[in-house]
């Protein structure tokens, strides 16, 4: 395409206006530059697009073609403009995020409210998968955020940054008392039933291998799809349940629940939020990143 691309813009404006003045004013440029503009594409394509008439400027049969063509271009330019301001001032867009129910429950909701004061308009869809899945969807491009609790393997590419600790505990109701008021050894889990989570967890895969370390291999009777239901089976006195502990904490809180203590801690983990480096952070996913950020840093 010969000539400058300006000079249809400023073609746009005058054939639309039907006024090189209106044009001027519009464009924020003199009118001779305006008139000048019209000579040089009329000079390219070797078209006459204009005619003067005492209402002013009209276009030629050429200039109408012309000008079916370029409205067409331009204010679909000037759309996508508008569309990229939108989202770029969170006023329109999308959210994805890879999540579990603990992670949204324990941290992320608050966070979630904030934003969508904030940006009303973004939509936001929640992904809930088990932690290789979710970090699965990271890396393809399914989800623009994920969160997901340690331990994991960090995908190559992948950028991690923890947020908040978490620990796992093993509680229990009155039906076990015993374990209540002594320091107990994990090989006397081995003397119980056992709740738990489900095998592709991270929280399953972490005890396991934590246990394994003190030789023990626990088989569970009660294997759950969620953490909730681990406390509502242990408050059930139907064996001693393994969960993070701000599940548990309003019933330990209440008494309805104990904690059992150990000879040996139990390492704390993270919450950790992870980005895909090597695709673009949606703009609706930077505004809830540095929310997250913000308030982690302070």
């Amino acid at each position: 395409m010969d000539g400058n691309l300006e000079y249809y813009k400023v073609f746009y404006y005058v054939a639309k206006e039907k006024s090189l003045t209106r044009a001027a004013e519009l464009l924020n440029i003199s009118q001779p530059a305006v008139s000048q503009s019209m000579k040089l594409l009329e000079a390219n394509i070797r078209a006459k697009l204009f005619l003067r008439t005492s209402r002013g400027i009209r276009l030629t049969p050429e200039g109408e073609i012309l000008f079916d063509y370029v409205k067409g271009g331009y204010e679909q330019i000037a759309h996508g403009e508008q569309v990229l301001q939108k989202l770029m001032n969170l006023e329109a867009g999308e959210l994805h995020i890879g999540a579990s129910d603990m992670t949204l429950e324990f941290y992320l909701l608050p966070f979630l409210e904030k934003y969508h004061e904030l940006h009303p308009d973004v939509k936001v869809k929640i992904s809930n998968a088990p932690t290789p899945e979710t970090l699965k969807n990271l890396m393809d491009g399914s989800v623009d955020l994920c969160l997901v609790s340690t331990p994991f393997e960090v995908p190559d590419g992948m950028e991690v940054r923890p947020v908040r600790e978490i620990e796992d505990v093993f509680v229990a109701g009155r039906r076990y008392t015993q374990l209540k008021n002594h320091m107990t050894d994990f090989k006397e889990l081995l003397n119980y039933p056992i709740i738990s989570l489900e095998k592709n967890t991270s929280t399953r895969k972490y005890m396991d291998e934590l246990l394994a370390q003190n030789d023990v291999i626990l088989n569970p009777e009660f294997e759950l799809a969620t953490s909730n239901m681990i406390v509502q089976f242990a408050l059930r006195n139907l064996g001693v349940g393994c969960v993070v502990r701000d599940f548990a904490q309003p019933e330990i809180d209440s008494g309805r629940l104990f904690e059992i203590r150990f000879n040996k801690m139990i390492p704390k983990r993270q919450i950790c939020v992870g980005t895909n480096q090597k695709l673009p952070t949606s703009f609706a996913a930077k505004g809830l990143l540095e929310l997250l950020f913000e308030t982690n840093r302070s």
